[in-house]
């Protein structure tokens, strides 16, 4: 480029939320200027130029309820270095249709031109939709993942890792849910401006890499959504009965149906088998017990129905990807914090 900064496209499609949209963008302005401005006292010189860009420039209320008006469209956007989309709020398992086709075919015809794309959060749906991530590895919010298995089963999809990058040359590059946009735009510091650059982002901003991955964060059990009036009786009776013993057996007695057709016909429905949405059950209220009660592990395992501790952290470090212990210590220390300054706060 002419100016010699990198050029980021920050993409403003609808239904975007505006604290990724204008968090992404103040990350990237800050990179080379902040950091002499704070500790010198003069700010340096800006590494990258980030632009907000959409169909058109007309103000427009975005998904959380703020004003957002771009400062370019798509057609005055031309040959960016890297392309980032960071996210859209849509229900979990709509089906996107004809929506976000300008933007889809944008995107497309800038990775054909060499630039990189990177996609925060749900922002992964739109490259899958366009078929850009077909037989490639990708990440998205945890909250989409079923039914971007469901709807895009040529991709492979790696639930529990914050950051993926794919593709040639790797110009493909998304992170999970929620605030994983950090580890994305610090990524993409390193990678093209340098790693000291991305270091003095992140102490100035105090960000600490999501090296756990979204698993620990992600509410394991699925909605009720059942068409199958049967399945869906059964889901009611285990969300209630779940620390029974052999509650699979329990239910398919209950359906009336033969176990092989009950089995057949709860995963159609879920998109679990039997068994695997009873452990959902039980590790989500372990989970819970974890964070707010200081039960011994053994005698949380028990109160959620396994009678073998030694299964039960297996299971559980299998399908969290932290120990029992681990996760209390994350997540009910954090719960007490707030707990506390909530209390604080009342005094």
């Amino acid at each position: 480029m002419s100016d010699n900064l990198l050029h980021v496209a920050v993409m403003a499609p609808p239904d975007v939320t505006a604290s990724t949209l204008y968090g992404v963008y103040d990350l990237f302005s800050s990179v080379g200027r902040d950091w002499g401005l704070i500790v010198e006292g003069q700010a340096g010189e800006p590494r990258i130029r980030p632009s907000i860009v959409a169909a058109n420039k007309d103000a427009r209320r975005v998904a959380n309820g703020l004003v957002v008006k771009a400062e370019m469209t798509y057609a005055e956007c031309r040959q960016p270095d890297v392309v980032c989309i960071p996210d859209v709020l849509v229900v979990p398992g709509d089906k996107l249709g004809s929506r976000y086709r300008r933007e889809r075919r944008w995107v497309r015809q800038q990775y054909q031109r060499g630039a990189t794309i990177a996609t925060a959060c749900s922002g992964a749906l739109l490259l899958a939709e366009e078929g850009l991530l077909d037989g490639l590895d990708a990440t998205t919010h945890w909250a989409y993942c079923d039914a971007f298995r469901r709807d895009f089963p040529a991709v492979r999809l790696h639930p529990n890792r914050s950051l993926v990058t794919a593709g040639a040359g790797q110009r493909i590059v998304m992170a999970g849910g929620g605030t994983t946009w950090l580890d994305l735009a610090l990524y993409l510091v390193a990678r093209f401006v340098g790693v000291e650059e991305a270091m003095q982002v992140a102490k100035l901003h105090l960000i600490n890499w999501h090296e756990i991955g979204q698993q620990p964060f992600a509410a394991l059990a699925r909605p009720l959504d059942s068409q199958d009036a049967v399945i869906a009786a059964s889901q009611v009776w285990v969300a209630r009965n779940y620390d029974t013993p052999a509650p699979v057996a329990e239910m398919a007695r209950r359906s009336g149906l033969p176990e092989r057709s009950f089995n057949r016909r709860f995963a159609k429905a879920t998109g679990m088998t039997p068994l695997e949405y009873v452990h959902t059950l039980r590790l989500e209220e372990a989970k819970h017990l974890l964070e707010r009660t200081k039960l011994p592990v053994e005698e949380i395992a028990q109160e959620v129905g396994y009678e073998d501790g030694s299964f039960f952290s297996r299971l559980f470090r299998r399908r969290v990807q932290l120990t029992p212990a681990q996760y209390r210590r994350r997540f009910g220390a954090l719960r007490d914090s707030l707990r506390a300054g909530a209390i604080e706060s009342k005094v």
